[in-house]
């Protein structure tokens, strides 16, 4: 505090107030009761990004218009107690004509700033949170068209490399509306010379002039004559403008183009594609890392079907059909059906700890031994299983895994089964639709010497016997007891026009246990096998 005249009033520096605060503009020294001064900045200002805020001018600070009187710097009215007399209500208007002050600009172009790199970390934070491909590109689309200020879209992905995945995805467009677009020449379209080659590596935004016409000035990628194929489908799908960019990362090149279309003819400001231009670039390292993720993902599920039966046995007497769905990540999870000797026939469900390459791999050894097992021994579910429980002991004794082996005799309808720590098979037919009662035992690799008694069943002529892996139950979320219970309602609910036809069991309980995923099996770090077998 400073003991100062009661009627002087102290200006300090704009500027060393601005240092203090950006919105602070100037500080004044006001008087309190007693005759002592307290520091005291002006009233921060709203900060709008883009718009300039009403700066109130200090009347000290003001310059006198012509023909007006000088403000002076003495105060004009004795200050009530409590009652603040540099307050905005208490000071001079701005003169008219005067700029606002330097620091104001300042303030507006950084609070503009500030706002765009806002709303760019949260759009590439939500790109970020996308876990597929499919959903990065679409959440790309809808923040591309926010930044544009457009409706519809799509992207077109063609890696340059050839290696795909090369998809087509639309916003507020449908298949159809693609279909037409597609049929565009690509010299004609904005996003087809993207794809082919554009000098312009920061995009261009087309308009689609009136026949006999030229394109609005300031449109920049225009190159008239406009295909009559591109007008015709512009009228169809009622676009009148377009904006396209393409999709280039560092490390892989060309990935593709997106294009965002407007109902009329309008484009971008300079700020829009400063921002989209900024979003686009940061998108395409991240698509271009997903397309990665997903050739992976794709090379790994192939390996995994090709460990697989290409094609299950034709028995006389039973029908058999399975489905696999392999997570993101490869799993671990195998079937087989293999015929035996003498008409029998062997079947095997089961599931590798792990994820990734080395479950996969480790699937393929567990699977081929099983079936050299199965084709010395397979009679004796047990020995089969106690042998396979061995190799993995002594050659991969890091690693556990569950398994299933049944030995069935499909003339006779005779089913002798063991079970290492696996889920237990579903008997579904007319009348009966239960569990099967397996003994409780340990998965293989977990004990020193496994052993489990085997269990003899005997279908009914159109029953069918289902064998599964705990993926299926798993990837329901919900605890493993209400798993069994909606796996058992799935089944009981197969329709009679279904039951013929084990394929058909199949679809119908992965689509009612799995609801949102159904045949297509949404990605899930689960692996799901079901094996179904009806006796005739």
């Amino acid at each position: 505090m400073l003991d100062i005249d009661p009627c002087v009033r102290v200006d300090v520096d704009p500027l060393m107030a601005a240092q203090h605060d950006l919105g602070v503009c100037d500080a004044i020294w006001r008087i309190a009761p007693g005759g002592k001064a307290d520091a005291m900045s002006a009233p921060h200002l709203p900060k709008v990004a883009g718009i300039d805020p009403a700066v109130t001018a200090s009347a000290h600070t003001a310059a006198p218009t012509p023909g007006s009187t000088p403000a002076t710097s003495t105060s004009t009215a004795t200050a009530a107690p409590g009652t603040a007399t540099g307050s905005p209500s208490a000071r001079t208007a701005p003169a008219q004509g005067v700029p606002p002050p330097a620091s104001s600009i300042i303030q507006d172009r950084l609070a503009g700033m500030v706002s765009d790199l806002t709303t760019l970390h949260e759009l590439t934070e939500r790109l970020a949170r996308a876990g597929d491909l499919d959903s990065s590109l679409r959440e790309f689309l809808r923040a591309g068209a926010a930044l544009v200020g457009a409706r519809r879209g799509l992207v077109v992905l063609e890696p340059s490399d050839g290696l795909g995945p090369a998809t087509t995805i639309g916003l507020g467009l449908g298949r159809a509306d693609l279909g037409h677009i597609e049929t565009v020449p690509r010299s004609a379209t904005s996003y087809g010379r993207i794809l082919d080659g554009l000098p312009d590596a920061h995009g261009g935004s087309e308009v689609l002039p009136e026949p006999g016409t030229a394109a609005l000035p300031g449109t920049g990628g225009y190159e008239p004559p406009v295909d009559p194929r591109h007008r015709e489908v512009a009228a169809r799908l009622g676009y009148a403008a377009s904006y396209a960019l393409p999709l280039t990362a560092d490390a892989t090149g060309r990935l593709g183009a997106a294009v965002w279309l407007y109902d009329e003819q309008a484009e971008p400001s300079e700020r829009q594609r400063d921002l989209v231009g900024l979003y686009v670039r940061h998108a395409a390292e991240h698509l271009a890392r997903m397309v990665e993720v997903t050739r992976s993902r794709d090379r790994l599920a192939t390996i995994s079907e090709e460990l697989l039966p290409s094609r299950l046995p034709r028995i006389p007497g039973v029908q058999l059909a399975a489905l696999h769905r392999t997570g993101p990540h490869g799993g671990g999870d195998w079937y087989d059906a293999l015929p035996l000797p003498e008409g029998a026939m062997g079947l095997a469900v089961g599931s590798v700890t792990g994820s990734g390459p080395s479950a996969v791999a480790a699937m393929g050894r567990l699977r081929a031994s099983l079936r050299a097992y199965a084709v010395m021994e397979g009679e004796d579910p047990v020995a089969v299983l106690s042998d396979l429980e061995l190799l993995l002991r002594l050659t991969e004794p890091a690693r556990a895994a569950t398994a299933l082996f049944a030995y069935c005799e499909p003339a006779a309808r005779k089913i002798i089964l063991a079970g290492a720590g696996h889920t237990p098979p579903l008997l579904i037919g007319e009348r009966r639709t239960e569990y099967v009662e397996t003994s409780l035992s340990a998965p293989l690799g977990m004990l020193a010497c496994w052993e489990a008694p085997s269990v003899e069943i005997e279908p009914a002529p159109g029953e069918t016997v289902l064998l599964y892996t705990d993926g299926l139950l798993r990837r329901t979320g919900d605890p493993m007891d209400r798993a069994y219970a909606r796996l058992h309602a799935a089944a009981a609910g197969v329709p009679r026009s279904a039951r013929e036809d084990p394929a058909a069991i199949c679809e119908h309980i992965l689509k009612t246990v799995l609801p949102e995923e159904g045949a297509a099996a949404a990605e899930e770090s689960e692996d799901v096998v079901l094996l179904a077998a009806r006796f005739d």
